[in-house]
């Protein structure tokens, strides 16, 4: 599986998208042919407690797109598509002026123990995490991250997600900057409220233990929670 992350950032951290303007970002992107899944982030309305505040908000808005390949991915950043639109604001004022960044990356799924959400879930909240790179070896990175830590994830109270995003190369025409962070991972719960029990337990005392011992890297990391919307693909254009 394929996802593509585009990304909307603000260097003031004040902008917000209407939810109204949200709405129109989700049929576009559900009418993106091939689209498997897409997922739009937006910053929390009420801060909640984690043990990165000091990494911000986060970007103004955020996009995870799901393909089936990378040759499905690839057609859909072509000129004059739906995703080139949108990497120059769509004409919506929310996204107008923003930076935006895109970036495609492997997919890797890893079981939880319960990961449908609890009925009547409304908020489902995304701990979106990047590492911005380099590592001194990259294989060595890899093994250990992929080895270790999602283990440890499993166990944070309620999780229902757990996805870590590796790099691959990949060509597109998009109007946006390309980034190539090394790697992204995100963990998904039933709501705000929920991530911050999670990540207050004692599970992140060994998360950290775990971490100090990562193959050297530069670049630190960002933790950001988001609310989480679905887009279905195949809703017609608007």
């Amino acid at each position: 599986m394929i996802s593509l992350f585009m990304t909307f950032s603000d260097s003031t951290g004040e902008r917000r998208i209407l939810p109204d303007e949200a709405g129109a970002v989700a049929e576009l992107v559900g009418s993106i042919p091939d689209l498997t899944e897409g997922l739009l982030f937006t910053p929390l309305e009420q801060s909640v407690d984690h043990p990165y505040k000091a990494d911000g908000s986060g970007p103004v808005f955020a996009l995870q797109l799901r393909f089936a390949d990378l040759f499905a991915c690839e057609a859909a950043m072509d000129r004059g598509r739906v995703l080139a639109s949108l990497a120059t604001g769509a004409g919506l004022f929310g996204l107008a002026g923003l930076d935006v960044t895109h970036q495609v990356m492997l997919t890797r799924a890893f079981p939880v123990d319960v990961a449908e959400h609890p009925a009547g879930t409304t908020g489902p909240c995304s701990y979106l995490v990047h590492y911005p790179g380099p590592a001194d070896d990259m294989n060595a990175w890899n093994l250990h991250y992929l080895e270790h830590h999602p283990s440890i994830m499993r166990t944070f109270p309620d999780v229902r997600q757990i996805e870590i995003y590796t790099r691959i190369d990949w060509v597109d025409r998009l109007p946006s900057r390309r980034v190539e962070h090394m790697q992204r991972n995100k963990l998904v719960f039933d709501s705000p409220q929920a991530l911050a029990r999670a990540l207050g337990s004692d599970v992140i005392r060994h998360m950290r233990a775990d971490f100090v011992q990562f193959p050297p890297f530069q670049g630190g990391n960002k933790h950001f929670p988001m609310l989480t919307r679905v887009a279905r693909p195949g809703l017609p254009r608007a």
